[in-house]
């Protein structure tokens, strides 16, 4: 499946997380591109090849380099001129657009963070992400924020060229909570639409806590990845 997006993947080493943030001008986006564990965040999107995440995040659990994992996976492709692939793990990033993506196609890589988009209005959209991302890192913001501002950035700067529908925020992390694992797969505002959304799974958190205590937050907050 085509799905020309724009998306960040990264790591906070403070709450040993993983993130990716995702949207596009197509449905469902969430049930295709993100990739996660308590390893790395993996992106795979333009001609979408959900085993590039799958196994990825195999390779990794079995002790393989992110690097060493995705180029190996993407060299037995057939395809990986319409791919594109990024991500992080603990130690390292890996980027990769594919010569056969749709322009403007291109990625960044910073300190434990990857951004990368295809079909987009401009590479401007990639650096608001990044310099997002950055900026809220520095104000100690945790890591679904920091990645939920990237994306936000992203689309301000023009996103994706045909318009928007669909976006998604997925983080793995020792200490989870609900708003962790988040899906907008059709609405005029996607990335408004997953911030709204965000606002009130983080205010039920923050009700939970206070009827249940912290354990119970932690209970409730078991999300899947």
């Amino acid at each position: 499946m085509e799905l020309h997006t724009f998306s960040i993947a990264a790591h906070d080493p403070r709450e040993g997380s993983f993130g990716v943030a995702v949207s596009t001008a197509r449905p469902n986006v969430g049930s295709l591109v993100p990739f996660v564990s308590l390893d790395g965040a993996i992106a795979t999107q333009a001609r979408v090849n959900t085993e590039l995440g799958r196994q990825g995040l195999a390779l990794l659990q079995a002790g393989v380099a992110l690097p060493v994992a995705l180029a190996a996976l993407l060299e037995m492709d057939p395809e990986r001129e319409r791919r594109q692939l990024h991500g992080v793990d603990r130690a390292a990033h890996f980027v990769f657009t594919g010569e056969l993506c749709v322009p403007w196609a291109g990625h960044l890589e910073g300190e434990h963070f990857t951004v990368a988009g295809n079909m987009l209005t401009g590479p401007e959209v990639l650096q608001a992400m990044g310099e997002a991302f950055q900026t809220a890192r520095a104000e100690g913001a945790e890591l679904s924020q920091a990645i939920l501002r990237a994306l936000e950035a992203g689309q301000a700067a023009g996103g994706d060229k045909r318009g928007k529908q669909s976006a998604a925020l997925l983080v793995a992390s020792p200490d989870p909570r609900m708003y962790h694992n988040l899906r907008v797969d059709d609405h005029p505002d996607p990335v408004g639409e997953l911030r709204r959304i965000y606002q009130v799974v983080e205010e039920q958190s923050r009700q939970i806590q206070e009827e249940y205590g912290l354990e119970g937050l932690r209970l409730f907050s078991r999300v899947k990845w």
